[in-house]
């Protein structure tokens, strides 16, 4: 067990899962609140690393792999820092615990050989439902099966006239984020299929336009739904639809934690961290590189205690994790 509590928020590693959940303080952003706590299976897990910052500590930045997870799918590496749920600052007393984090999920994906290639579908569920967003023009609400667009007094008179706007899941052969940066609008457009004429946000009767005066609020609304939407749509490197709970949650497959699933493609995803070993970490692990891992680790574990940087009670639990394993 590895775990790192922080003010905004804990991680928490067991082996085969990274549970994150969100600090309650007020300075943590609205999206990482609302999307509540976050269950990444290992194999969804391309990379993790710790980024020191000086004399502010760091930050441990967690990487997918890619079409893992239906909300990196719409976000695109576009949400800030801020709002990120797959990062988290680091205090400069804590390092050394985020360090030994990585090297936990480091050494787990090397010894499962979870591969950095792309997803053939969703090891992550996509947000619950019903949702509603917010922008500047208008309202969506989706209840798993069905999007109302409704406009506002601010809307085009070319939305305005054609009045609300109902669709169904069948209609769609995409969903679009795109964040509002300062002063720029950002957007949320749903794509119909076949072919459909290329208009701005404020034209488009599809789009809901997202005011860049209010970031924190339309990006915690649009991108959530908009994951949620992602989930329920074929995959982009599968194609079928996802089996969903009664909630209308999308599921992922129910043996995808425990067997990697193939990947789609042989290029396009990102590859995998693994921990340095001194040797080749490309093919098949030794037989007794499992065993010298966890030796070497109980020993660092002993150091970091000795130097302070694991409390008794933090010491006690990670070494007990490690004896479990050998």
């Amino acid at each position: 067990m590895a775990e790192i509590l922080q003010r905004a928020g804990a991680w928490t590693f067991d082996g085969e899962h990274l549970r994150i959940v969100p600090g309650t303080e007020r300075q943590v952003h609205q999206l990482r609140k609302v999307l509540g706590e976050i269950v990444v299976p290992l194999a969804a897990i391309a990379g993790i690393a710790f980024e020191p910052g000086g004399r502010k500590g760091g930050r441990l930045r967690l990487r997918l792999r890619e079409g893992a997870d239906p909300l990196s799918q719409v976000a695109r590496g576009r949400l800030p820092d801020s709002s990120d749920p797959y990062q988290l600052p680091v205090e400069k007393d804590r390092t050394g615990v985020a360090e030994y984090v990585v090297e936990e999920v480091r050494t787990a994906l090397l010894l499962a050989e979870v591969p950095g290639t792309a997803c053939d579908r969703y090891l992550l569920p996509g947000p619950a439902v019903p949702l509603t967003a917010t922008g500047s023009d208008g309202t969506v609400t989706f209840d798993g099966e069905n999007l109302q667009l409704d406009w506002n007094w601010m809307a085009e008179e070319s939305k305005a006239s054609a009045g609300p706007r109902r669709l169904g899941l069948g209609d769609l052969a995409g969903v679009e984020w795109t964040p509002a940066l300062g002063w720029e609008n950002g957007s949320l457009r749903f794509r119909l299929g076949g072919d459909q004429p290329a208009l701005k946000p404020e034209h488009d009767p599809h789009c809901l336009v997202l005011w860049g005066v209010r970031q924190a609020r339309e990006t915690s609304g649009a991108v959530r739904l908009a994951a949620a939407v992602a989930a329920r749509l074929p995959h982009p490197h599968g194609g079928s639809r996802p089996a969903r709970a009664r909630d209308g949650r999308a599921l992922p497959e129910a043996d995808a934690a425990q067997h990697p699933p193939e990947a789609a493609t042989a290029t396009g995803g990102p590859r995998a961290e693994t921990a340095p070993t001194g040797g080749d970490v490309g093919g098949p692990v030794a037989a007794g590189a499992d065993h010298d891992v966890l030796l070497r680790r109980l020993r660092e574990l002993g150091e970091l205690h000795r130097s302070g940087v694991l409390t008794d009670e933090e010491f006690a639990l990670a070494k007990k994790a490690v004896l479990d394993r050998l």
